[in-house]
């Protein structure tokens, strides 16, 4: 009888990451990439059209989607379908992300770069009811469980609020970050507000400097 096949739904709005990941993904006898989704709304209608009859073992997630990101569709993936595991994808570092999606209930964190067995590896590792941490993410978690990270700074900050100060420490101005995340304007401002207030900062600049301290 030949081995179960991981049917694995790959979440991520650009097309070339996608074929990439896909190519990685067909070189294991075992993992069939069977569906795919560009934003957040398409991974969670592809997840409750796959879920029953036809089935779905691995959810690969990007963090960086329009409209709602990856963290968010984690949280209501989670909710709606708990035991289905969400490996998350991003192009950031460990430190900036992976704590974050762990307590938010993902099975693993891997950075888009990563080496093809590693991806292979996790994708096997979350369908069999594992959790795949890297080093760099185990000693992230440490730090935080030993209280290193206790919520001052960016830790302090909510999912949102992370979000737009990473894009404007990153150069993007107000309106822009607003098309990105399909957020108003002053709504923008509104978070920038609060972040200076968090961070202790007084402008952008001095913010810039702040995630260039703090490794943000």
């Amino acid at each position: 009888m030949p081995p179960k096949r991981i049917r694995v739904l790959l979440g991520d709005d650009h097309r070339i990451v996608r074929e990439g990941l896909k190519q990685v993904l067909a070189d294991a006898p075992d993992i069939d990439v069977c569906a795919e989704a560009v934003d957040g709304d398409e991974v969670l209608r592809q997840v409750e059209a796959r879920i029953g009859d036809v089935g779905l073992d691995v959810v690969l997630l990007d963090i960086a989607m329009p409209g709602r990101d990856g963290l968010e569709v984690l949280q209501a993936l989670r909710k709606a379908w708990p035991r289905l595991p969400v490996l998350m994808l991003s192009t950031y570092p460990e430190r900036q992300y992976a704590v974050r999606c762990i307590k938010l209930g993902a099975a693993g964190y891997l950075n888009k770069s990563a080496d093809p067995d590693d991806m292979v590896a996790a994708v096997r590792k979350v369908a069999d009811g594992g959790v795949y941490v890297t080093p760099a993410t185990a000693e992230a978690l440490a730090s935080v469980v030993g209280g290193a990270s206790a919520k001052t700074g960016p830790e302090a900050l909510s999912h949102r609020e992370y979000q737009v100060f990473r894009l404007l420490t990153s150069g993007h101005s107000v309106s822009e970050i607003g098309a990105q995340l399909q957020l108003a304007p002053n709504t923008v401002s509104t978070y920038r507000a609060r972040i200076l207030e968090k961070t202790g900062t007084k402008n952008d600049v001095e913010l810039a400097l702040y995630a260039e301290r703090h490794g943000k």
